[in-house]
């Protein structure tokens, strides 16, 4: 049975989306993961250290620690472990992590974020800058809340995380696309494509540019405006 080019058309859409949406949950998923893996020896790169949320809970009942959340600020006022202070990997300076610490000289500095990405990134640049006392919070505060541990929450509800607004924007990138491919011009396929080649590239290369455009937008660099694009401000 021949189909005719409309139904061709249908078909090859529904199949877009739906490879693009598995490409999007499978690289979220990838990358979450990425942050438990044990450091890679044939890293050109000095390993960076890790510790659990259970393990470092068991230090923090008997050291004071200096534990950096690299998350925006919309994100940190959202959830974010007890003793938690901000410092926002799209404004993070290395050379500030000593000022106003309150752990001892010489003890390392916890990073976390919200599954470990962000702050491998941080451990990465203050290993370039000479630092190496830094261990990274594996699977971030996404595990640490998991585990029951102790985190303080925004009053009147939270707001759309980076990872959550990522995946907004490709969903309708890619849904754009396919309707505009339908009811406009088959040449609209080419934005699904290439939104699903991005979710691609951000999972081979365990980078993603568009999280950090997103985490620099007015929305995210403040923790008492408007929380997110999609999310009024908190009454009261």
């Amino acid at each position: 049975m021949m189909l005719s080019g409309n139904t061709l058309f249908q078909i090859t859409s529904c199949r877009t989306v739906i490879i693009a949406f598995c490409l999007e949950r499978e690289v979220l998923s990838v990358s979450a993961a990425n942050s438990l893996l044990p450091p890679n020896p044939e890293s050109p790169h000095m390993p960076i250290s890790t510790i659990t949320p259970a393990e470092l809970a068991q230090v923090q009942t008997r050291d004071v620690i200096d534990l950096i959340d690299v998350r925006t600020p919309s994100e940190h006022a959202d959830v974010h472990a007890v003793g938690a202070k901000l410092m926002p990997l799209a404004d993070f300076d290395p050379s500030r992590l000593a000022v106003g610490r309150t752990a001892p000289a010489g003890s390392p500095f916890y990073l976390i974020c919200h599954s470990g990405m962000r702050a491998t990134d941080a451990a990465n640049r203050c290993l370039a800058a000479g630092i190496t006392d830094v261990v990274v919070v594996a699977g971030g505060t996404k595990a640490w809340e998991a585990a029951g541990l102790p985190v303080e929450r925004r009053a009147g509800g939270s707001g759309f995380g980076i990872e959550r607004q990522v995946r907004c924007i490709i969903g309708a990138g890619v849904l754009t696309g396919a309707v505009l491919g339908y009811l406009v011009n088959p040449a609209w396929i080419g934005l699904s494509a290439f939104f699903g080649a991005g979710l691609l590239f951000a999972g081979l290369s365990d980078t993603c540019a568009l999280a950090l455009v997103v985490a620099r937008m007015p929305w995210n660099r403040s923790a008492t405006a408007s929380g997110s694009c999609c999310v009024p401000p908190a009454k009261g």
